[in-house]
């Protein structure tokens, strides 16, 4: 499984930088390193996971941004978490990876230092397409550009069901902060 998820993002990453890549001006930026970390507060237990385990790139010139996450690669304090949570809630084997792809707004490549943006676009996990609008930072430096946000997801708003019975467990919506450093292409 693990091998589908290496490939299919790649061939996410390789056909996003085919879109793209009609643009002669594009200041085109790879992920260099990154981290996506949900957590969830609930009355019983608090639960977090990390994922390293992402493909991004951004476009400086147009602001555009994609990234893909490998759902199965959410690393948790406890292996019972990480199984429930592939097998339960995200269902991993229908739904490998949750993505994103949009535009970063409020962003100036000539400006060197922190920006307030917002990314508009659509987020896909767990089978279901939303539109939203993130709010972030983003820095440009002289060894590339960092995209830092945190945000709230509902699960229901993607059909992701908690059990009646485990309601105390786990909580109806979760913070997710990621942190994305890119390096140009």
């Amino acid at each position: 499984m693990a091998l589908i998820d290496a490939v299919l993002n790649k061939v996410f990453l390789l056909i996003w930088l085919g879109v793209v890549a009609f643009s002669a001006q594009a200041q085109k930026f790879a992920l260099s390193e990154g981290d996506i970390t949900f957590f969830s507060e609930a009355a019983l237990e608090n639960i977090k996971a990390e994922n390293k385990s992402i493909t991004s790139v951004f476009d400086a010139s147009t602001g555009e941004i994609a990234f893909a996450v490998p759902n199965n690669q959410f690393q948790f304090e406890k292996k019972l978490m990480q199984q429930h949570f592939n097998e339960k809630y995200m269902e991993s084997e229908k739904y490998p990876r949750s993505t994103f792809s949009g535009k970063l707004y409020g962003f100036d490549p000539s400006y060197s230092g922190q920006q307030q943006v917002k990314a508009v676009g659509k987020m896909f996990i767990h089978g279901v397409t939303q539109s939203v609008e993130i709010p972030g930072v983003i820095e440009v430096g002289s060894q590339g550009i960092v995209v830092k946000s945190t945000f709230t997801i509902k699960l229901a708003d993607y059909k992701i069901k908690i059990p009646q019975i485990l309601w105390q467990n786990i909580a109806e919506q979760v913070e997710v902060t990621v942190n994305l450093a890119y390096k140009p292409l």
